[in-house]
C-alpha cells in the first residue's frame, strides 16, 4: 500500500480488525520513511457489476455514490453514518446476489427507496422527490398518500447487511 503523504511505496501494517458489521477489515498503517499514520478498510467484492443508465450508458458501479446519495437524502436527519454503510453494505450483497454484472439503475433507486423507508421516512421522501422526478407539489400529495396505505417491508436490508 502506497503512502497517502510521501508516495513510499512500503507501508506497515500496524494492527487489523473487522468492522463492527463484519463485512469489512479495519487496518491501521504506518509509513516507515515519513513515520505518517493513516487507516485502510478492505471489503469483499464478489463480482464487477456495471450500472446501466438511462440512454444505454455504462458506468462502474460506485458503493461511495450511493452513500453520497443516502447522505444528501438523510442530512440533519437523526441517521448516524454508521447506520448507512450498514444498509449500503446491505443493498450491495443484494445487488452482487442477483447474479446480474449489469443492473440498471432503477434497480439500484428502487433498493436505496426502500431501504431508506426503513431508516428514516423524511429522508425516504427527500429521495424519492429526486428519483421520481417530483415536479409539482401535486408530486408530494399523491406520494405521500401511497407511502400512507403501504405497509413497512424495510427488515431486509437491516439483516441482509449482518450476513
Amino acid at each position: 500500500m502506497r503512502c497517502p503523504f510521501c508516495g513510499y511505496e512500503e507501508t506497515q501494517v500496524k494492527d487489523s480488525r473487522p468492522s463492527e458489521d463484519g463485512a469489512t477489515i479495519r487496518r491501521r498503517r504506518a509509513c516507515p520513511s515519513c513515520a505518517a499514520r493513516f487507516t485502510t478498510f478492505e471489503r469483499i467484492q464478489l463480482r464487477e457489476m456495471t450500472v446501466l443508465k438511462a440512454g444505454n450508458r455504462k458506468e462502474p458501479f460506485d458503493r461511495d455514490k450511493l452513500i453520497r446519495s443516502m447522505q444528501v437524502a438523510l442530512r440533519k436527519r437523526p441517521v448516524e453514518m454508521e447506520e448507512i454503510e450498514k444498509t449500503v453494505n446491505g443493498i450491495v450483497r443484494q445487488l452482487e446476489t442477483h447474479g446480474e454484472q449489469e443492473i440498471k439503475s432503477e434497480i439500484i433507486g428502487a433498493h436505496a427507496m426502500k431501504a431508506l423507508a426503513g431508516l428514516d421516512k423524511v429522508g425516504y421522501i427527500r429521495y424519492a422527490s429526486v428519483y421520481k422526478d417530483f415536479c409539482e407539489p401535486e408530486d408530494f400529495n399523491q406520494f405521500l398518500d401511497d407511502l400512507k396505505s403501504v405497509p413497512d417491508q424495510t427488515a431486509s436490508y437491516k439483516t441482509a447487511s449482518n450476513q
